[in-house]
């Protein structure tokens, strides 16, 4: 194999995740979620998550993590017109940033159904089998109880996202043995070992983790 030129990479990695430019609304989105310390997903990211909403169709994307708006957005532009984002956060400040966004962005209000509470208490409310898609951008240590909940809600071929799964790096750092850390490497593994699942890793931004359901239950 030839020796890999890591500046060739990075730059490639650079041009990839800039691909796609992000407009005014989304930049101030990103400006405000660095003003109330949050990290957004990257462009690159954000077009990854319109690009599976569009995919598949949706018309009903659960969102857990709000932030100021940006992955919503993203995913709100990929959806059907007639497509609703349910979006969790803790936050409630968090949440009147991203409802300003939406607005800012041409959505109609009705586009965005916005709930405050902890992810865990409000999706047993969701519906069984309604969702296209769920994205999860929260807190790490529930991410396979956030993996539980999307496998209830997501209709036959509906995909899960898991951002940030690679942690910074830390996640193929054996040394690294946060609990936050710990729990990503365990969403992982499940994801990987589900055999309702066809999954993927993605590089992109700080790790995405992909997932679709099966359309029919596996034999055996």
């Amino acid at each position: 194999m030839p020796d890999i030129d890591i500046a060739a990479r990075e730059s490639a990695v650079a041009y990839a995740e800039g691909f796609l430019l992000e407009d005014p609304v989304l930049r101030a989105a990103r400006a405000r979620a660095e003003e109330v310390g949050i990290v957004p997903v990257s462009p690159g990211a954000g077009a990854v998550l319109r690009f599976l909403a569009a995919s598949v169709g949706a018309r009903a994307v659960v969102e857990i993590g709000t932030g100021t708006g940006v992955s919503g957005t993203w995913l709100l532009r990929g959806m059907r017109p007639d497509g609703t984002l349910t979006t969790i956060d803790v936050e409630a400040e968090h949440l009147r940033l991203a409802r300003r966004i939406y607005a800012d962005a041409g959505m109609a209000p009705g586009r965005s159904r916005l709930i405050t509470g902890r992810a865990l208490e409000v999706l047993p409310r969701l519906t069984d089998g309604a969702y296209d898609l769920v994205f999860c951008d929260a807190d790490r240590r529930e991410s396979t109880e956030y993996l539980t909940q999307a496998l209830r809600l997501l209709r036959p071929g509906g995909v899960v996202a898991f951002a940030g799964v690679l942690a910074g790096g830390q996640t193929t750092d054996p040394s690294a043995r946060s609990p936050d850390v710990t729990a990503v490497r365990e969403l992982a593994t499940a994801v990987r070992d589900d055999a309702r699942l066809t999954q993927m890793l993605l590089t992109t931004g700080d790790g995405l983790l992909v997932a679709v359901v099966a359309k029919s239950s596996p034999v055996g």
